[in-house]
């Protein structure tokens, strides 16, 4: 197994704290300052469901900590500017896919990468594209992971480049 530091693992909490919140968020019409503190507070967001695909079971983790601020400013910042977001997107999405007709997690990831690809730029493309679909392979099966992972390449080129 490599060796990942505490500071990295806290930023990949903060961005799946992130993509729920966000759906939280929005499918759940919360006001985003009561999202953001719920989690931070520990009261939303402290477990995952692990699954075990040789025994087909599922046992409730509790999560590693998040980094706070980077969860906050990701939340705050994809709310802000979520309406030109889900522009951007769909200029990128094929005549099939809608932005509005995607499944809400998928949206929500799709939110908080494409708002970090275009405004965090102290972080590596290929790291933020990785993360995102590691994300993706938590929620997915590997139809979607793979989707957003060339969806966000293509993005990230238009974008960074």
């Amino acid at each position: 197994m490599k060796f990942v530091s505490r500071k990295i693992r806290k930023k990949s909490g903060a961005r799946l704290a992130a993509v729920q919140a966000t759906y939280m968020a929005h499918f759940g019409e919360l006001p985003i300052d009561v999202v953001i503190k719920d989690f931070e507070e520990g009261k939303i967001g402290r477990y995952v469901i692990d699954e075990d695909s040789i025994s087909q079971t599922e046992e409730m983790v509790e999560i590693s900590a998040i980094d706070t601020e980077y969860f906050a400013n990701l939340v705050k910042g994809v709310h802000q500017k979520k309406e030109a977001l889900e522009k951007s997107i769909n200029l990128y999405l094929n005549d099939r896919l809608d932005f509005d007709k995607m499944n809400g997690t998928m949206q929500a990831l799709l939110l908080c990468a494409v708002y970090e690809l275009t405004n965090t730029l102290d972080v590596d493309t290929k790291v933020l594209i990785q993360e995102y679909v590691d994300l993706a392979y938590a929620f997915f099966d590997k139809n979607e992971p793979k989707m957003i992972n060339a969806l966000l390449d293509q993005i990230a080129h238009a974008v960074r480049s």
